[in-house]
């Protein structure tokens, strides 16, 4: 066997096996390469998007929370009012009712002083009759004189 011989065949063989392989096994390598770089492309920029969502998304949920704590102080607020109004509007219906008692109280003791002023005025007749009789010694009929005790029941 001759060395050139072999040698430019082993060339000639190379030479098919490369074109082969640029014809057929380089395309889809390459294409796998390809898809490969834009899937890692497109998974950089989905991460670089996720990050400005995730930074919007802290933002938006800082704000809500900054709403709530305003809106929960606002809340408290209007709480601690209504119970000062609540406690201010017992205190005058407590005051009115204390007041409405003291007059009711009032009224009854005015009515027990005239009870008794006009029980006092008969005991006076009646005691002034009797006080009458005894000096006069003489019988004094009340239905005969009734004008005259009320009249000086009055006096009294």
């Amino acid at each position: 066997m001759n060395i050139n011989m072999t040698l430019i065949g082993q060339m000639i063989a190379f030479a098919i096996f490369v074109g082969f392989c640029i014809k057929f096994v380089w395309p889809p390598i390459s294409n796998a390469l390809h898809e490969r770089q834009k899937k890692i492309a497109d998974g950089l920029d989905a991460a670089s998007r996720a990050s400005r969502d995730l930074e919007l998304a802290e933002e938006q949920a800082g704000e809500t929370l900054r709403e709530s704590k305003d809106q929960a102080a606002e809340i408290l607020e209007q709480a601690h009012k209504r119970s000062s109004q609540m406690i201010e509007e017992a205190r005058d219906q407590a005051r009115q009712e204390g007041e409405r008692m003291i007059a009711q109280a009032k009224s009854e003791i005015d009515q027990e002083v005239n009870r008794a002023k006009e029980d006092l005025r008969v005991q006076v007749s009646r005691l002034a009759i009797v006080g009458a009789e005894r000096i006069l010694e003489a019988s004094i009929d009340e239905k005969k004189h009734g004008k005259l005790v009320d009249k000086l029941a009055n006096e009294l």
